[in-house]
């Protein structure tokens, strides 16, 4: 079995979009086995997430190992970790904490203000969502914005989302409040390559929009 410690766990850069495919096959095959829905994403999408240092990727040297990425909705109101995967080479080992813990500290640095969320069907995401403050919430306590919820047509269980006027679906919805946790740190190298992204210089260890 593989060792934790082995393990990277990072913020993606652009070398790692040569792991997108196996990304999506892992996601594909993980939904099938569990016979639950999952939001579909294409190439294209989880590509340009790479490149705004949006995601989160785990790596055995050169193996893949684990993947995860954000997203902001409502100029930045809301943030979303979504795509958490890990490969079954490495399950079982405490790998999907730490991915889920350095998506969540990405986006609390990067949009220390924002409402994060997410949508699972998961009960091993539940319970990190738990630990780090979220808490279940009705689907209207969550984004308005259309495109977050096209996201939901590729999912084998959009239609009761949508017999239900979007009010409930198999997923458990769970909201993290800005204002009780302070944000965690990210490496001052994420936050200058993040700044050079955005055309601006970083002058403290936070990052704020």
């Amino acid at each position: 079995m593989a060792k934790i410690e082995d393990i990277a766990v990072i913020v993606a850069e652009d070398e790692h979009e040569k792991y997108v495919d196996t990304i999506l096959k892992t996601i594909e095959e993980a939904a099938k086995k569990r016979g639950s829905g999952i939001a579909t994403r294409t190439h294209e999408y989880l590509t340009k997430r790479i490149r705004e240092a949006k995601a989160v990727i785990a790596l055995d040297g050169d193996k893949f190992a684990g993947f995860s990425y954000i997203e902001t909705w409502e100029n930045k109101k809301y943030v979303t970790t979504s795509g958490l995967i890990v490969h079954p080479d490495y399950r079982g080992i405490g790998l999907s904490k730490r991915i889920k813990d350095l998506t969540f500290s990405l986006a609390r640095t990067r949009w220390p203000n924002a409402k994060i969320f997410s949508l699972t069907s998961g009960a091993a995401v539940m319970v990190m969502n738990t630990q780090l403050g979220y808490k279940p919430v009705t689907f209207a306590d969550l984004t308005e914005d259309e495109a977050f919820w096209k996201g939901c047509e590729g999912c084998c269980n959009v239609d009761v989302l949508q017999r239900t006027n979007r009010r409930y679906c198999i997923c458990t919805a769970m909201l993290f409040d800005p204002e009780e946790h302070l944000p965690a740190k990210i490496p001052q190298e994420v936050l200058d390559r993040i700044a050079r992204l955005e055309g601006r210089p970083v002058h403290s260890s936070e990052l704020r929009d």
